[in-house]
């Protein structure tokens, strides 16, 4: 809560405190002055016993002003007292009590104190005016329900102030490419106009997460100095019908007011899905529809030469309604991929420039380590090198914190804490060093870079770790089955060293290495009997990660048995390679598994050191 809001909250709460010790206080003293509260009965024997100088009656009550001398200490505080009136009851025995005594008597009519009167009307009406101002001014700071139409993007003007440029973005070159045109048009507007060109209504970005779509278009607007509108698609839809759309309006007629600038949406399939999903069982989204109906109506009913340029940002564009991507709307798409080798030591670099970084740290091996990762993993791992930078008492960033931080992103945090067994360590040694010496024999497999038998928090009771040395786009049958083969080193080696008894430690490494065997032979036609062939239809998107278990199929059961009995196939003859490999090389597997379990981590060059010969130590395997 920010300063001025926690001022006005504390000073309503102070008002209200002092109304309230007003009114009790105010009651106490009109309690406090009030007569004396008798029965009936007493206040006769008060009369008889010539207590009384006065006596008032009116319609419901009898007050008496007592004698001053008959003024007992404890009604010091009371000189009056009153009783209630006996309804239905003639008073005639009252009167002639009062004339036989020598007390003044006489009636009124009650009319009540008019100070308790007005505040009983008056207190409501205040406090309803009260409720009512503090509401309306939630209301103009935009958080009451009579806002729900008004547009909530968040408008920064890049001309202000430095932010965002096309320096601070990497790995997207091609992106860059085809968004400088719109750069220029927004700077340069009457250079396209004067020919008669028209630039791109609206852009739109397309990748997978992380990407860096988002920081793009904050590029765009910050290299052309321009404002820049950001609103999710999200914040479109609310439950009452018609609000997305009367945002929708708002948010166009701002931009037409601030222009020359940029509207960006982001997860435009928030509201841009296919207006036909889901009609034909019965089921629709009336308020997504009408957002959608409005915004491909304010797209048509403006003119990108008054310099708003629309811009959003999708995962799943595949699944965007088409009238969205047709000519005049959104129809330009500039790819945002996953970057390359090349992409990601540039993207590195950039977030590099925040941290002071060692001489001898190599941001190309730290890129090299990170296949498939996206801006977004890259700047994480730059963030958490720091950290632990600060958390040793570093001056700088070293190379070991960049290698530390990469593996916590990719593998999670260590979990020295968890104490394993004995023979739980050894078993884990074996199966790595299994991994690792697989991975050194077969020929295409990547270099190894390091082993380690440390828990980490993903699961993984200890890892083998290999580097590529380039970028792979493609991976040929005899690189598959080395891939493979690496991943049924660990469950072989456990299967020679202890005499064919495995563990449960191999189930990732046999499900990862299924999936291979299956893609070569339903995917990539790998399979001479069953031909140069695709056999089903992965139910996933472009930038998803596809799903075997939930596929469309078009082939049969006999055809299904012939793809599992060549997957068994394929997988039989790996592990027979695999185990002939190990049990040629059952002494170097022996010697690198006792290393492990005294050192927990080796890194390439002690293992070149272990295969070379020289003396590992006095440790050994538990017999």
């Amino acid at each position: 809560m920010d300063r001025p809001r926690k001022h006005r909250w504390i000073f309503t709460g102070v008002n209200l405190f002092l109304v309230a010790a007003m009114l009790y206080l105010s009651t106490r003293f009109y309690q406090g002055t009030g007569p004396k509260e008798v029965s009936y009965s007493e206040f006769l024997n008060e009369i008889r016993a010539g207590h009384l100088s006065d006596v008032q009656i009116t319609e419901r009550e009898l007050i008496g002003v007592l004698k001053e001398e008959s003024s007992k200490p404890e009604q010091a505080r009371k000189a009056t007292i009153k009783a209630t009136r006996l309804p239905g009851v003639d008073e005639s025995e009252l009167l002639k009590v009062l004339e036989a005594h020598p007390v003044k008597f006489g009636g009124r009519i009650e009319q009540g104190s008019w100070f308790w009167n007005m505040l009983a009307w008056l207190f409501p009406l205040l406090f309803i005016l009260l409720i009512y101002g503090i509401g309306m001014r939630r209301l103009a700071q935009g958080t009451g329900p009579l806002t729900f139409g008004k547009n909530r993007a968040k408008i920064r003007d890049e001309s202000a102030r430095a932010q965002v440029t096309f320096d601070d973005v990497a790995g997207v070159d091609e992106a860059k490419l085809e968004l400088e045109e719109i750069v220029d048009f927004l700077r340069q507007p009457a250079k396209y106009q004067k020919l008669g060109g028209r630039i791109p209504k609206g852009v739109l970005l397309v990748g997978p997460p992380g990407t860096g779509k988002t920081l793009l278009a904050k590029a765009v607007a910050g290299q052309a100095k321009v404002a820049f509108f950001s609103i999710s698609g999200s914040e479109f839809v609310e439950m009452f019908v018609g609000v997305g759309a009367a945002r929708v309006r708002d948010l166009f007629e701002q931009a037409k007011l601030k222009a020359p600038c940029i509207v960006f949406i982001d997860e435009l399939d928030a509201i841009g899905k296919s207006r036909s999903t889901g009609r034909a069982i019965g089921f629709s989204n009336d308020e997504r529809e009408q957002t959608l109906n409005q915004l491909l109506a304010e797209m048509d009913g403006f003119d990108s030469s008054d310099g708003v340029i629309i811009m959003a940002a999708t995962n799943t564009p595949e699944v965007l309604d088409p009238a969205l991507l047709r000519a005049g709307r959104f129809d330009r798409q500039v790819l945002v991929d996953r970057p390359d080798l090349r992409d990601r030591i540039e993207i590195l670099k950039v977030h590099a420039r925040k941290i002071r970084l060692a001489p001898e740290t190599d941001l190309a091996t730290v890129a090299a380590r990170t296949p498939g990762m996206v801006g977004a993993d890259l700047a994480n791992i730059v963030n958490e090198a720091a950290l632990l930078a600060v958390r040793r008492g570093g001056d700088v960033v070293e190379m070991r914190d960049l290698e530390e931080a990469t593996d916590r992103v990719m593998l999670g945090l260590e979990k020295k804490s968890r104490v394993m067994s004995p023979e739980e360590k050894e078993r884990v040694s074996v199966h790595e060093a299994g991994h690792a010496l697989v991975a050194l024999t077969v020929r295409h497999a990547d270099p190894l870079h390091r082993v380690s038998i440390i828990p980490r928090s993903i699961g993984a009771l200890g890892y083998t770790l290999q580097l590529p040395t380039q970028e792979r786009f493609l991976m040929t049958k005899p690189q598959l089955e080395d891939q493979i083969a690496v991943l049924l080193g660990g469950r072989t080696a456990e299967e020679i060293h202890y005499g064919g008894v495995v563990s449960t430690g191999a189930a990732d490494d046999l499900e990862r290495a299924t999936a291979l065997v299956r893609q070569m032979v339903t995917r990539f036609g790998m399979s001479e009997p069953l031909g140069p062939l695709t056999y089903g239809r992965p139910l996933a998107g472009p930038f998803l990660r596809t799903s075997f278990d939930m596929e469309e199929r078009n082939y049969s059961e006999h055809t299904a048995e012939r793809i599992d009995n060549e997957s068994r196939r394929i997988i039989d003859e790996i592990h027979t390679r695999v185990a002939g490999i190990l049990a040629q090389r059952r002494e170097p597997m022996e010697r690198i598994a006792a290393e492990l379990m005294r050192k927990e981590t080796l890194d390439r060059a002690e293992l070149d050191a272990l295969l070379a010969g020289v003396p590992a130590g006095a440790a050994t395997l538990m017999p």
